[in-house]
């Protein structure tokens, strides 16, 4: 291998050509689906027809595929522009459109011709709103309710800036289910996700569990962005002293060559061994593995916290 010179601080140094250029790790075999181009847009047309989006597609969902030949989706309400940028998701950033009043009616449609029985709705997030859209998100949730009384509706929420008061606006319309994300330990909190802090999103996990108790509450984790064993634990550990009931850990999968890049592969032992210790330690549900997200079979996982 030949050495190439480099200069740092004054100080002339050598090293090698794959020290200089950082190699991205290669997928492991069990990281590769199969992509339905039919069922793709097939979906596409559907939620376009309502001027609806999915995180699907604005996240590029390694499931998009078998999600969308089953019609199910994951709605992603207020826009396809978020006003946050996290390193590790692939949402657009910039200035969001105004929003659109009808969009509750046209989720609840959409939802009524797929047939769902259980409905996941998240949202960009939109810090550019007086009330950073909590107002908006909670009217979809009630008028969800009020057309699908038996449909499940879970809703996986920006942080609201950990502000108690808007949060309850998305609490009182009643889901079944409240998701808010942790994302990944507190150590890398910093370099992974945008405006988000760490404790905050334990305190939106807490303030829902504490003033909401019928309320299910969900998170979820991504795996292989350089955190070890015992930092994961840890924030397990976290999110059961704040009140979480239900856990999700994934596989980070890089979007783009712009985002943060794979630092670990997880093994699927591994994976398997974080399901088992999670129940252990007294999550009602656990859903671990490669392709797992946090809206990726979730009504499976809902089922599942009646059977244990």
């Amino acid at each position: 291998m030949v050495p190439e010179r480099s200069r740092r601080d004054g100080v002339l140094r050598l090293r090698s050509a794959t020290e200089s250029i950082m190699q991205p790790l290669l997928k492991p075999p069990w990281l590769k689906k199969r992509l339905d181009v039919a069922a793709l847009t097939g979906m596409q047309a559907r939620l376009r027809g309502l001027t609806l989006h999915s995180v699907c597609e604005e996240a590029r969902c390694p499931n998009i595929s078998e999600c969308f030949s089953k019609g199910v989706a994951t709605v992603m309400i207020m826009g396809d522009t978020c006003t946050r940028a996290c390193k590790f998701c692939a949402v657009a950033t910039g200035r969001p459109k105004p929003l659109d009043p009808n969009e509750p009616e046209n989720v609840a449609k959409w939802a009524g011709d797929a047939g769902l029985k259980h409905i996941v709705i998240t949202s960009v997030d939109r810090d550019d709103l007086p009330d950073l859209g909590a107002t908006h998100f909670g009217k979809t949730v009630q008028t969800m309710k009020e057309i699908h009384p038996l449909m499940i509706v879970e809703v996986l929420t920006p942080d609201f800036q950990g502000k108690g008061e808007l949060i309850d606006k998305v609490c009182q319309a009643e889901p079944k289910i409240y998701n808010h994300n942790l994302e990944t330990v507190r150590r890398l909190t910093p370099g992974v996700r945008s405006a988000a802090r760490y404790d905050r999103s334990l305190q939106v996990i807490k303030w829902v569990k504490k003033n909401y108790p019928n309320q299910l509450t969900k998170s979820g984790l991504m795996l292989g962005l350089g955190e070890t064993e015992e930092e994961i634990l840890e924030s397990m550990q976290d999110l059961l002293n704040h009140g979480c009931d239900m856990l999700t850990l994934g596989q980070y999968l890089q979007p783009t060559l712009k985002h943060l890049p794979v630092k670990e592969y997880i093994p699927l032992e591994k994976f398997e061994g974080y399901h088992k210790r999670g129940l252990q330690m007294g999550f009602k549900a656990v859903f671990a593995g490669p392709f797992v997200r946090s809206s990726y079979l979730a009504d499976e996982l809902y089922e599942q916290t009646f059977s244990v």
